[in-house]
């Protein structure tokens, strides 16, 4: 009985030295986790000295998504045999050139991706890779400063297609106006003077056209995190179904090195590229369709995976 009373009583202070020892563990955390925020901070107010210095400041992120799969009899599913995949990746790169007296600012987005099925029961299906994403966009914006905030501006921007129908549809536009940047990593571009050249086989539906340009793009790393939104708008003076806006976002967290998780999502509404989908690329097309008869649906894609940073 001695033992047990022993034992319990030895066992009960082992838990009330562990407490102890737990609780004076948090109250010694709780001041260095208040020093390593101080000294982040001061960290971060550094780097943003850093940024606003003179000269060119170049780098690239991104992201790599994929995977792959076999089945084989798993009469579960439709498709009881086959194997299936997909690869994707983004990359953001940007060069910008930051004077007293002027900037100037280059960056291009490139997103491309490829998915198969192949169903081993049809001989006659495809079996290879095809393109599931396609975006390539490149822009260069000049600006001389009236102000710290403000500017007149040139902009030049290209967006089309890589893998298939290369600049079939393709856009450039070209314009004038002014630049803001009310804080350090947030550029917005209001461009009223601009031309929206478009080339396209199918001139009976893409037409170029005059109007007004908007670009608003926000880029900036955080520690390990690096993120970028871009959004770009044309709105036509001549026809409102002439307009469109495009709309991307990329997210990047390095957990080593220069390895991390990745996710990047799109949208985009263009009314011309929905009537020449539905007119000459649809399964069922339909010849009759109209800017005035047609579902402007908006178009959206997403991306995850492994991302990367220079």
């Amino acid at each position: 009985m001695k033992q047990l009373l022993f034992a319990t009583t030895a066992f009960f202070m082992m838990l009330t030295g562990s407490a102890q020892t737990a609780e004076e563990l948090k109250s010694e955390m709780a001041p260095k986790k208040d020093s390593i925020a101080a000294i982040q901070a001061r960290v971060n107010a550094l780097q943003a000295k850093l940024d606003a210095l003179p000269g060119w400041k170049i780098g690239a992120f991104g992201t790599i998504g994929g995977s792959i799969s076999e089945f084989n009899n798993w009469f579960a599913q439709g498709i009881p045999n086959n194997s299936s995949g997909n690869i994707g990746f983004t990359v953001n790169a940007y060069a910008n050139l930051q004077e007293e007296k002027f900037f100037w600012r280059n960056a291009a987005n490139v997103n491309l991706a490829w998915v198969k099925l192949d169903d081993k029961d049809d001989p006659t299906d495809d079996d290879s890779f095809r393109e599931a994403t396609d975006v390539f966009n490149i822009s260069s914006l000049y600006g001389r400063k009236l102000s710290e905030k403000f500017a007149i501006s040139g902009l030049v921007e290209y967006r089309t297609t890589l893998l298939s129908n290369f600049n079939d549809p393709g856009y450039l536009d070209v314009g004038v106006g002014a630049t803001w940047t009310p804080i350090q990593d947030l550029v917005v571009v209001i461009h009223p003077l601009n031309y929206n050249f478009v080339f396209s086989s199918e001139d009976t539906i893409f037409e170029s056209s005059a109007g007004a340009k908007i670009v608003a793009d926000y880029t900036k790393k955080i520690g390990a995190i690096n993120f970028k939104s871009n959004l770009s708008m044309f709105q036509s003076y001549e026809d409102g179904d002439l307009s469109n806006w495009t709309w991307t976002n990329s997210f990047g967290y390095t957990l080593w090195k220069v390895i991390g998780v990745g996710f990047d999502f799109g949208l985009r509404n263009n009314k011309q590229e929905t009537l020449n989908f539905v007119r000459n690329l649809a399964p069922t097309p339909n010849p009759e369709a109209t800017f005035d008869n047609i579902d402007n649906e908006l178009q959206t894609y997403w991306t995850l995976g492994l991302s990367y940073s220079f």
